[in-house]
């Protein structure tokens, strides 16, 4: 479809993928797909048995259900493509694919982070107002703050997505990258794109920056209290509540921080390879565990699953 003299307007866009030698491809595709599959029936699990349990139908673990959905489906926006083109000769996505993937990227990567402020907001009140914590996180306001997170990250996506789909794109359709990564598709225009650098900077700052701020102010209150409780069992206690949380807010801030907002003067396409599989791939993986080995509840119901399984083959 001609749109000038010499300008095409392109029907796909090829991916350069991960730099890794040829010969051993077929070794990290089975060490990606393990690690997918391992992510998928991770978080699987963990939404299954809240789900299950009634004893898990709490403020906490209804943000924990909701986080380790966005974690699954944030994962399987890029893995199974990434795991297609390591098998295909010529490793492409359509650009309709394209916009759907940068569209959903955003919205589960985005989501999450919306849900692990809620996550430190329900932490904060339980260790610091402990006495009024069921009247403060009514269903109601946790109803709310699950809804507000969706909505947000749906209209935050969504305008990321038009933007891009106003631009017109040539003869480079080359992105270095396995995935649509919005900032290396924005090089490849033909058209003005300083609307789009604008408004990924300026609110996708404030979408990052302004979380992970609350998260600080929410656990800066939490060690507070902490610290003014006189019993180290109070002291033990409230550290193990919190620590799941704190490890899983470490995870994704620490890569997305030292992915975007700590750029080096020589700037590396590999480090941003890697470092966009650990938030990518990694922690949506670790997640699971994290929750699962730190946390009393979980355990207690996968235990309880499992006994009326074997109770259920008895009878």
């Amino acid at each position: 479809m001609i749109m000038g003299k010499n300008q095409t307007l392109i029907s796909e866009f090829l991916l350069l993928g991960l730099p890794i030698q040829p010969e051993h491809q077929n070794l990290f595709y089975a060490l990606f797909l393990a690690m997918y599959l391992t992510t998928v029936l991770g978080n699987l699990i963990i939404i299954t048995l809240i789900h299950l349990d009634s004893h898990l139908h709490t403020p906490m673990y209804l943000f924990l259900s909701n986080l380790s959905f966005s974690d699954l489906c944030f994962s399987s926006v890029t893995m199974p493509k990434l795991l297609q083109n390591m098998q295909s000769e010529v490793p492409s996505i359509p650009y309709a694919g394209c916009l759907t993937q940068i569209y959903f990227f955003l919205f589960f990567g985005d989501l999450g982070n919306f849900i692990l402020v809620a996550m430190a907001y329900d932490r904060y009140v339980a260790i610091c107002f402990p006495l009024h914590y069921t009247t403060i996180m009514s269903p109601k306001l946790c109803l709310s703050l699950v809804v507000l997170s969706w909505v947000q990250t749906t209209f935050y996506s969504l305008l990321h997505t038009l933007l891009v789909n106003r631009l017109s794109f040539c003869a480079d359709n080359v992105i270095p990258h396995f995935f649509c990564e919005i900032s290396a598709l924005l090089k490849l225009a033909c058209s003005d794109t300083q609307v789009n650098e604008w408004v990924l900077f300026i609110i996708g700052g404030i979408v990052a920056v302004i979380p992970f701020l609350l998260i600080l102010v929410s656990y800066a209150k939490i060690v507070s209290s902490i610290l003014n409780v006189p019993s180290p069992r109070g002291i033990c206690k409230a550290f193990s509540t919190c620590g799941s949380h704190l490890s899983v807010v470490s995870l994704f801030y620490g890569t997305v921080i030292g992915l975007y907002l700590c750029p080096t003067a020589n700037k590396s396409t590999v480090k941003d390879t890697v470092m966009a599989l650990m938030y990518m791939v990694v922690t949506p993986m670790l997640n699971p565990f994290i929750y699962s080995l730190r946390n009393r509840d979980i355990k207690g119901a996968l235990r309880r699953a499992l006994f009326r399984k074997k109770n259920s083959f008895c009878v």
